[in-house]
């Protein structure tokens, strides 16, 4: 029997979270990539996982960040991806399932 790492379970949800329904969504955020200021963003749809945010400068993959959601505490989270000025993060920890309903919750319908 082969017991699996925190990481290993990290990665298989997040590689099944990716095939998830995304929502269209607008949430008014703080973003701030290590070694830089913090700087207000748009989250344009969040999951489980992650999220994809707007970003005018790039920002290289593998950059640590941390996205401050309203109410919220920041989430530690790592660039996956940057193009044409939005950027993809994958949350260090995976979002509380009843934390990412009342985010949507809350959010739905404002940003369609």
């Amino acid at each position: 029997m082969t017991t699996k790492s925190p990481q290993d379970i990290y990665e298989l949800a997040a590689q099944e979270d990716r095939s998830a329904i995304r929502l269209r969504i607008s949430i008014p955020a703080g973003f701030r990539a290590s070694g830089t200021k913090a700087f207000q963003t748009a989250v344009r749809d969040l999951s489980l996982s992650g999220f994809s945010a707007t970003a005018i400068s790039r920002i290289p993959p593998g950059t640590c960040c941390w996205l401050t959601l309203p109410g919220m505490e920041a989430l530690p989270a790592r660039v996956i991806w940057w193009e044409d000025g939005l950027v993809g993060c994958a949350f260090e920890q995976l979002m509380d399932p009843l934390v990412l309903d009342t985010v949507l919750t809350r959010w739905r319908g404002q940003g369609n």
